[in-house]
Parts: structure tokens; C-alpha cells; sequence
């Protein structure tokens, strides 16, 4: 009965750490019959232990020891008496604990020494993780049953004996409460896994959609791109032919003599020329309607100087305006039209492109001498679609007159302001010389520069008309005019 016991102990106790072990890897290993017996061995000498710790004196151990053979010779006489039990003898040798090869799911034999066999039985084949749970709570259920079916043996078990069993009982209690935990885990991980599945199909899914979407939109956005590139590229084109054949339109447009001819019953004039042809006289502010400018404005005429018909552009005399000015004052025009003023950049361009226009410079000194400079062929911005970016260049040509020619030079020049760089200088030279004109590299006028009062020591930026009066000589006044040109005996 104790050899039965005690297999089963060494067995639970082999099961126990197999089982710690399957927290890892769910598997079983076979224990060898040669650690079994080792422990039984040991569990024997572990017995004899407390009679080796006599320390009295010999009679007395011996008189003791023989009292207590008697007493339990005596106690387990009564014992196997009362439970018509007769103990296997110890001479049978201890149990025989061996795996067996013949039955496919026994792991483990102990046979007694009365020939009986306890079979433990595990697949040692893992096939998957819940039929090891299922053999493992097979086996303690095998240990529970065995246990039981000896129940009354453990009443004639010894003390240290009974202690052992009742250990190895809890253990099983213990390993099979930690085979549920280890099942409930296992479980979780199953259902974790599985979630974690299906979640990594939808995001290979969802990734399939986002390459594909991704790439019809690469394709999309390059169709888009090339679209706008021709379509870019077509207007272009047709802006560039347009360009051509506006400039080619407006080359041919301005012929000597090919002016529209202003009515003179009241219809709107379109220069001081159209005022003159319609009889009147008197210097004076008269309103004007350029063809390309309808909503008309307001100018200065002059009716009286070399057959009148003038429109004033700009006029300089006492020096009470401000002419250092930025583009958009010389583009719009600034002053007061009957004293100083320009008339505009965009106002002078309205009225050149109607036709054939002629200049005249009258120039007068602080000694009270004059002078003037007439060219038979002036216009702004003649040739330009448009003239605002082009710079409103300046045409100008067939010089004549008493004060010199110091206009020529600037002929084909872009208008510079100080905040507005079109000459060929290295240096802004509206900056350098305080003004603002058709500046080349840089002048050989500059009628809009400072009003100096004559001589003065700084070079060139005053009112200067350097072929009449050089470059240090500031003037007093200055008026820039321009009319249709008129046949020779219309004059």
C-alpha cells in the first residue's frame, strides 16, 4: 500500500513539474524510471533519518527503541486486525516504475509488488493545445479517483506517509487550479489571435484600396497637369500671334495724314486740334474724348502759339509741384493744369495712337531768353499691347527749332521713375538726377528734374535742356505741347 502510494506521489510530483514546463511549451516529457526509483530511494533513507538521532546513553536507546518496536508491532496489529488488512511484505522489493511501450497512451507504469499496475496515462504527441489541456485534467482526474479508491489505506499509513499524500493531494488541487489559468489564457490568445486576424486582413484590404486609389489619382493629377500645360502652351501661342498681329495692326495705323476728322457741330473733340477745326480761339481748359479713351479728361489747349491747336502735356514755371515723384503719379498724372503739372503717361498714350503727332518744346531762361525744339513725329507707347508694362517707350523723330536737339538721344526709351528702373544705366537714374524721363545711360534733357532757379553746382538734375543751356543750368520754364500734324499748307 505505501509502494502504491508513494508511485503515485513520484508521479504527481513528475506530472507537477511537466505541467510548470507546458506554460511554455503545452508539450509533456517523459520522465525516465530511473528518476522515479531515485526519488523512492531517497524517500526511504529519509525515514531512517530520526532513529540515526539517538543520543543517549546505549541502554537507555536500547530499552526505549525495543519499547517502541513493541508498541508498534502492537499498534499495527490492532490496526490490520480491524480492517481485515494484511500489509504486503517488505520483502517483496520496492515498486516497478517503468513507461510502457505497448499501450500507445500510457506514459508511465508503476507496478507493486503484488503484481498490480497503476497506468498514468498522457498522448505524449501534441497534437494541439486543448487536447493537452483535456489529458492534463485526465490525469488529475486519475490521481483524484486513485486517491479516493485508496482512501482507506490511509488509515494505515503512517504519519509522515499520510502528510505526504495529503501534500501531494493539495499539489494536484493547485496544478490543476493553474491547468484553468493556463487554459482561460490560452483561450484568450486564441480569440486574440483570431481578432488580431481579421484585423490585419481588413488593414491589407484597406491598404490594396489606398494603393490603388493612390495610384488613379497619380494618374489623374498627370492627365490634369498635361491638360493645363497645352492649354498653357495653346494661349501662349495665341497670345504671342495676337501680340504679333496687334503690333503689326498699330505699325500701319499711325500714317501721316490718316486722322479721323472731328466734326464741328458739337460733336465731342478728341484733341485741342478737334477744338481749334471747330473755331475756337482762346487759350483755356477744354475737355477731350481720345477714341481710346471715351470717358475723356480735362486739358490745357494752346490756341495761339504757331497756329494753336496745342495739347499741353506738362508745363513747369515756378516750381510749386512736386516732381520727384513714383509711376503711378507719372502714369495718372498730377498738378494743377493751368500752373505746373503732367498730364500722364496713360492720358499722353490715349492721344499719340490716334494718329500723327507732332511736339514742341518752348524753353525759357531766368535772363527772360527763349527757345524752342518741334519734332514732326512724337508718340507714347505707339507700338506697345500693353503699354503700362511695356514701359510706355517713346517715339520721336525730324527735329527742328533754335534751342538744339537734346530729345533724339531718348528716342525708343522706356519711362524710369525712382521706384521704377527701365534705362540702361547701372544706377536708377530718375534717383540720381532727382526726376523722371525716357532715360537712356542717362540724359541729354531732363525737363521734369529739379526746379533749381539757373546756375547751380550740382550736375544735371535740374531743368535741363543741355543743348541750349548744359548741364548746370536749371530753367525757368518749360511746356511740352503736341497737335496733329497737319499738311504743310494747312499750317
Amino acid at each position: 500500500m505505501v509502494n502504491d502510494q508513494w508511485g503515485i506521489m513520484n508521479s504527481s510530483s513528475e506530472l507537477e513539474d511537466g505541467t510548470r514546463h507546458k506554460n511554455q511549451t503545452f508539450c509533456e516529457c517523459v520522465p525516465s524510471s530511473s528518476q522515479l526509483k531515485h526519488r523512492w530511494s531517497d524517500s526511504e533513507t529519509a525515514r531512517e533519518t530520526p532513529a540515526k538521532r539517538m543520543s543517549c546513553s546505549y541502554l537507555l536507546c536500547t530499552i526505549l527503541l525495543f519499547v517502541a518496536v513493541l508498541l508498534a508491532v502492537t499498534v499495527t496489529g490492532t490496526i490490520l486486525f480491524m480492517n481485515h488488512y494484511q500489509a504486503p511484505p517488505m520483502s517483496d522489493g520496492l515498486p516497478h516504475i517503468s513507461t510502457n511501450q505497448d499501450e500507445a497512451n500510457a506514459l508511465v507504469t508503476v507496478e507493486r509488488g503484488d503484481g498490480s499496475r497503476i497506468n498514468i496515462f498522457i498522448d505524449p504527441n501534441c497534437p494541439d493545445y486543448n487536447s493537452n489541456f483535456l489529458r492534463l485534467e485526465g490525469v488529475q482526474t486519475s490521481l483524484l479517483h486513485s486517491l479516493t479508491d485508496h482512501d482507506s489505506d490511509l488509515k494505515s499509513v503512517k504519519g509522515q506517509d499520510r502528510a505526504l499524500l495529503v501534500s501531494l493531494a493539495e499539489e494536484v488541487a493547485k496544478l490543476s487550479a493553474h491547468a484553468g489559468q493556463l487554459k482561460m489564457d490560452y483561450e484568450a490568445l486564441r480569440r486574440g489571435q483570431g481578432s488580431l486576424g481579421q484585423d490585419l486582413n481588413t488593414l491589407q484590404t484597406e491598404q490594396g484600396r489606398l494603393i490603388q486609389l493612390l495610384s488613379d489619382s497619380q494618374i489623374n493629377m498627370v492627365k490634369v497637369v498635361n491638360s493645363v500645360s497645352d492649354a498653357l502652351n495653346a494661349m501662349q501661342k495665341e497670345n504671342v500671334g495676337l501680340k504679333a498681329r496687334v503690333k503689326a495692326d498699330l505699325q500701319r495705323a499711325p500714317v501721316r495724314g490718316a486722322r479721323f476728322k472731328g466734326c464741328s457741330n458739337g460733336s465731342r473733340p478728341r484733341d485741342c486740334g478737334d477744338l481749334y477745326a471747330s473755331g475756337q480761339r482762346e487759350d483755356g481748359i477744354y475737355s477731350v474724348f481720345p477714341v481710346h479713351h471715351p470717358a475723356g479728361f480735362q486739358v490745357y489747349c494752346d490756341m495761339t502759339t504757331d497756329g494753336g491747336g496745342w495739347t499741353v502735356i506738362q508745363r513747369r514755371e515756378d516750381g510749386s509741384v512736386n516732381f520727384f515723384r513714383g509711376w503711378e503719379s507719372y502714369r495718372e498724372g498730377f498738378g494743377k493744369i493751368t500752373g505746373e503739372h503732367w498730364l500722364g503717361l496713360k492720358q499722353i498714350h490715349a492721344l499719340s495712337i490716334q494718329g500723327n503727332y507732332e511736339l514742341r518744346i518752348d524753353l525759357e531762361d531766368f535772363e527772360n531768353s527763349t527757345a524752342y525744339a518741334q519734332y514732326g513725329t512724337f508718340g507714347v507707347g505707339l507700338f506697345s499691347v500693353d503699354p503700362d508694362d511695356d514701359g510706355y517707350p517713346l517715339t520721336v523723330g525730324d527735329y527742328s527749332g533754335n534751342a538744339g536737339d537734346s530729345l533724339l538721344k531718348h528716342n525708343g526709351m522706356k519711362f524710369t521713375t525712382k521706384d521704377r528702373d527701365n534705362d540702361h544705366s547701372e544706377n536708377n537714374c530718375a534717383s540720381f538726377y532727382h526726376g523722371a524721363w525716357w532715360y537712356r545711360n542717362c540724359h541729354t534733357s531732363n525737363l521734369n528734374g529739379q526746379y533749381l532757379r539757373g546756375q547751380h553746382t550740382s550736375y544735371a538734375d535740374g531743368i535741363e535742356w543741355s543743348s541750349w543751356t548744359g548741364w548746370q543750368y536749371s530753367l525757368k520754364f518749360s511746356e511740352m505741347k503736341i497737335r496733329p500734324t497737319r499738311d504743310p499748307e494747312n499750317k
